[in-house]
C-alpha cells in the first residue's frame, strides 16, 4: 500500500487511528481474454484459409468462425512488427526500425523500446488482467540478452507476469535456447525423447493459463503466444514431413497459379486481381534440373510440415480453452510478422551457419541427406522460388516494403462478440492497430501515465467496427514503411513505393525510382502509374518524408549492421583472459570468448576419477558447427566443426590417469583461418594436427553458445550423444587469447541479413 494513497486515518494510538484497504482491482464482468498469436516469416498465401494447400485446419476453423482481413499490413521483419503489436506505435516510435542485432546510436533505430510506449500487459495488468507471454520474442537488445544482462527490456520487466520462450530471432526446434521469466534453462526433454519446441510451448501456455484458472475462474488474461513456425529451420517431427512426399513435384510456379485461383473462388482477393510477375532472377520450375527439383520441392515439404505440426498442436491450445469454458469469450487475433522470408537464398540452405561464414551450398550434399531435412542435424531453409509462391499474388517479399514483404494473413475470432462467421473484411489495417482495437473493444483508453512515465500517443486506429460491419469505414487512411532505405508511403488506396538495394550501400537514395500502384484496383502492385500520375506519386512522396521526420525514421541508412560498422560502445568489453565455470548455463557466442582467427589456448583445472573421465570440458557452439575440448575412454580430445561440412580433430592415444591434472589446447594460428592444434596434460604434448579451416564469424546459430562441463544438446561432433557431462570435478576452465578480435563487418552485415 502507498503511504500516499492512504484514506484511512493515523492516530497516536490504534484505538483513535481507523484502518483503510484498497478495493483489489477486478476486470469488468464479461472483459474478453485476449489471445494474441503471431507466427513467424509465414507469407499472405501459406494457410489454407488464405489460399494454401498445406493443410491448417485449425487456423482455418478460426476463419470460417470469424473473420479474415485481406488487407492487413505489417513493417517486413519480425522485431520491428512485434514492437507495433504490442504498443500501438509504429516501429521507428519504438527505436525498432530493424531487428535488435541491427541496432544503431540513433532514436528510431536503437532497439530500446522507451517506457512512454507502453506495451499492452502494461496497460492491461492494472486493469485485472494477468498477462503471460510464450515463445519468441526478440524485442530485448542483443547485447542484454544473456543471464548476467540487466533486465529492465526482458518480458517480465514490460508488464508481462510469466515468461517462457526465447529471446532471439530463431532457434532450434529440437534443441531451442529457452528462457524461463529471467533465467535462461536447458530444454526439458531431448530429441530422441520426442521433444520439440512448438508442444513445449502450447504445454506451458497451457499450464499458465491453468495456474490462473486453479485460483481465479474470472479473471481475463492476455497471452501472447508467439511459435518459432514458420521462421528456419524448418524442422518437425518427421512424419509431419512425410505426410507431403512429392505434394510440391509440380514446382513454385504451378503453386502460385493454383493458389491465386483458390484465393479468388474463396473471395479473399477481389475479381480481377492479378498475380504479379515471377522475377527475374528466380528461375522457371521447369528450367531445373531433376536433382535441384527434387531438393527444393523436399525443402518446402519440410517447411509445409513445420507449418501443419505448429497448427496441429495451436488446436491443442485452443481446445483446452474451450474444454475449461473460455474459448467463447476470447478474442483471438492471428498474424504473421512479415512476408515469406528469401533467406534460404536460390538454392535453399541446408545449415544457414554457412551463409555467415561463406561456406558452400549444394544441391548434391542436400540430395544426400534429402530424407534428413527438416530433422535436428540440418538448419534447413527453402530457395525463394517458394518464397515468392508464399506471398502469392504479391511482389517481392520480407525486408522489403512491396507489398509481398508487408501484407499478410490476419484472423480475427471472437465468438461471444463477432457474429460473421467466415466473412472478408477489405479494411487497411496496419499491425498499429491490433492494440488501440482491443482498448476499444475493453471499452477504456490509453492511459496518459504508466508507472509514473507520460505516454506518447497510441499512432495506430481501432478497426474494432469491422469487426461486426463489414461496411464500417477505412479509418487507417495513411501508413508509412520503411526497412533497410525501402520505403513506402499508403494513402486513401494509393501507394508509392521504392526498392532500394541493400547489395550497394554506394547507390545514393536520391536515385531510387518510386513505383505508383492504385492498389484499391490493383492489390499486387502489377500496374505502376508513375509515369502517368506524376503528380499523384509526387505528392505520396513528398508525404512519405512528412511522415518519416515524425516518427524518427530519419536519418535514413540502408547500412544493414551499422551496430558494427558505426561506433557501438559494448557493454561487456573484450579481454585477454576468460573463466569459466561447470553448473551454469550457456554463453551467449555475442559474449563468450572470441577464438576466431586468433592463437589461443584452453586450460582446464580438473580431478579425473577413479576409473577414469568421460566428458566434455567446455565446448562452443552445436552440431551446426563449434568446437569441443572433452575426454573421450579417458583420453584427451578436440574437435572443430566447421559449419557441419568438415570436423577436425585433434586427439591423444594415452588415457589420462584419476588424479589432479591442468589439461589444455593450444591453437597456434599459422594463416588466415587455419592453424595447428596440440593437446597437453600437465604441461606435456599428447597430441597434434592440422585444422586446415577455422570458422571464422559465427560457430552456430539457434542459440546455442559456450558452455563448462557439458556440451549442446545438438553436440558439436559426432564422437558421443547428448551434453556428455564432465563425469569427473572441473575446478575451473580458462581460455587465453592473443591479439585482437577477428572481426568482419561486411561479411558479418551480409550473413545477419540472410538470416533475420
Amino acid at each position: 500500500m502507498d503511504a500516499r494513497e492512504f484514506r484511512g486515518t493515523i492516530g497516536r494510538y490504534y484505538h483513535e487511528s481507523v484502518p483503510w484497504w484498497p478495493e483489489p482491482v477486478r476486470a469488468p464482468e464479461g472483459a474478453p481474454n485476449v489471445l494474441l498469436v503471431v507466427l513467424d516469416d509465414v507469407g499472405f498465401a501459406q494457410l489454407g484459409c488464405f489460399g494454401s494447400d498445406i493443410d491448417t485446419p485449425v487456423l482455418d476453423r478460426l476463419a470460417a468462425g470469424g473473420v479474415r482481413y485481406a488487407n492487413f499490413h505489417t513493417t517486413a521483419l519480425c522485431s520491428p512488427t512485434r514492437s507495433c503489436l504490442l504498443t500501438g506505435r509504429n516501429h521507428h516510435s519504438n527505436g525498432m526500425g530493424r531487428i535488435t542485432e541491427l541496432a544503431t546510436g540513433f532514436p528510431g533505430y536503437d532497439a530500446r523500446i522507451p517506457r512512454a510506449n507502453g506495451f499492452l500487459s502494461e496497460m492491461l495488468v492494472p486493469r485485472g488482467y494477468a498477462a503471460y507471454a510464450v515463445g519468441k520474442w526478440h524485442l530485448t537488445p542483443d547485447d542484454e540478452s544473456h543471464n548476467a544482462a540487466p533486465r529492465a527490456r526482458w518480458p517480465l520487466s514490460r508488464g508481462f507476469e510469466r515468461f517462457y520462450g526465447f529471446f532471439g530471432g530463431e532457434t532450434h526446434q529440437f534443441v531451442p535456447a529457452l528462457v524461463y521469466d529471467n533465467h535462461a534453462i536447458p530444454p526439458p526433454r531431448t530429441p530422441e525423447e520426442g521433444y520439440h519446441l512448438t508442444e513445449d510451448l502450447v504445454d506451458r501456455a497451457v499450464e499458465f493459463v491453468t495456474d490462473l484458472r486453479h485460483v481465479d475462474p474470472d479473471k481475463p488474461f492476455f497471452l501472447y503466444f508467439c511459435p518459432g513456425a514458420c521462421h528456419s529451420p524448418h524442422q518437425a517431427p518427421r512424419p509431419w514431413i512425410e505426410r507431403y512426399r512429392g505434394c510440391f513435384d509440380r514446382g513454385w510456379d504451378a503453386w502460385r497459379e493454383e493458389t491465386l485461383a483458390r484465393q479468388l473462388a474463396s473471395g479473399l482477393l477481389p475479381e480481377g486481381t492479378e498475380l504479379s510477375p515471377r522475377p527475374e532472377w528466380v528461375p522457371a520450375w521447369d528450367s531445373l534440373s531433376d536433382g535441384e527439383r527434387r531438393v527444393y520441392a523436399r525443402y518446402m515439404e519440410a517447411f509445409a510440415g513445420f507449418l501443419s505440426h505448429t497448427d496441429h498442436h495451436l488446436g491443442r491450445l485452443l481446445d483446452f480453452l474451450d474444454r475449461i469454458g473460455d474459448l467463447e469469450n476470447t478474442l483471438v487475433f492471428v498474424v504473421s510478422d512479415n512476408g515469406a522470408s528469401s533467406e534460404g537464398g536460390p538454392f535453399g540452405s541446408l545449415n544457414d551457419v554457412r551463409q555467415w561464414n561463406g561456406a558452400p551450398r549444394t544441391v548434391d550434399e542436400a540430395l544426400a541427406h534429402l530424407d534428413e531435412i527438416g530433422g535436428p542435424r540440418f538448419h534447413n531453409n527453402y530457395p525463394w522460388g517458394w518464397t515468392v509462391a508464399g506471398n502469392t499474388p504479391f511482389r517481392r517479399w520480407k525486408r522489403e516494403v512491396h507489398e509481398g514483404g508487408v501484407a499478410d494473413p490476419l484472423i480475427v475470432h471472437w465468438p461471444r462478440g463477432i457474429a460473421a462467421r467466415g466473412e472478408v473484411r477489405r479494411q487497411y489495417v496496419h499491425a498499429i492497430d491490433i492494440v488501440p482495437t482491443v482498448l476499444e473493444v475493453l471499452g477504456v483508453e490509453a492511459p496518459p501515465v504508466l508507472d509514473g512515465v507520460e505516454q506518447r500517443p497510441v499512432e495506430g486506429t481501432s478497426f474494432a467496427a469491422t469487426l461486426t460491419d463489414p461496411d464500417a469505414p477505412d479509418l487507417h487512411e495513411t501508413q508509412y514503411f520503411e526497412m533497410f532505405g525501402c520505403r513506402a508511403l499508403y494513402h486513401r488506396g494509393w501507394k508509392a513505393v521504392t526498392y532500394h538495394t541493400i547489395q550497394d550501400t554506394s547507390q545514393p537514395f536520391e536515385e531510387d525510382a518510386w513505383e505508383l500502384y492504385h492498389v484499391a484496383e490493383d492489390p499486387s502492385e502489377c500496374h505502376d502509374l508513375a509515369g502517368r500520375r506524376p503528380e499523384k506519386l509526387r505528392e505520396l512522396v513528398e508525404r512519405w518524408w512528412i511522415e518519416a521526420a515524425r516518427y524518427q525514421v530519419l536519418p535514413l541508412d540502408n547500412r544493414p549492421l551499422s551496430s558494427f560498422v558505426l561506433e557501438h560502445p559494448a557493454a561487456v568489453p573484450d579481454r585477454a583472459r576468460y573463466v569459466y565455470y561447470p553448473g551454469a548455463g550457456p554463453v551467449p557466442e555475442e559474449v563468450a570468448v572470441n577464438v576466431r582467427n586468433r592463437s589461443h589456448t584452453v586450460t582446464a583445472e580438473v580431478e579425473v576419477p577413479a576409473g577414469g573421465g568421460e566428458g566434455v570440458l567446455v565446448a562452443q557452439g552445436s552440431g551446426l558447427g563449434g568446437w569441443s575440448f572433452f575426454l573421450l575412454e579417458g583420453a584427451l580430445r578436440y574437435v572443430h566443426n566447421y559449419v557441419g561440412l568438415e570436423e577436425h580433430r585433434v586427439h591423444s592415444d594415452v588415457a589420462v590417469a584419476p588424479g589432479p591434472h591442468v589439461l589444455a589446447f593450444r591453437y597456434e594460428k599459422t594463416g588466415e583461418h587455419r592453424g595447428r592444434g596440440t593437446l597437453l596434460v600437465d604441461g606435456e604434448v599428447v597430441g597434434e594436427g592440422e585444422i586446415p579451416v577455422f570458422t571464422p564469424l559465427r560457430f552456430s546459430l539457434s542459440g546455442a553458445g559456450l558452455t563448462c562441463g557439458y556440451g549442446d544438446g545438438l553436440p558439436v561432433c559426432r564422437d558421443h550423444a547428448g551434453t556428455f557431462p564432465f563425469t569427473g570435478r572441473i575446478h575451473r576452465v580458462v581460455v587465453e587469447v592473443e591479439g585482437p578480435p577477428y572481426r568482419n563487418p561486411f561479411a558479418e552485415a551480409e550473413a545477419a541479413m540472410a538470416s533475420q
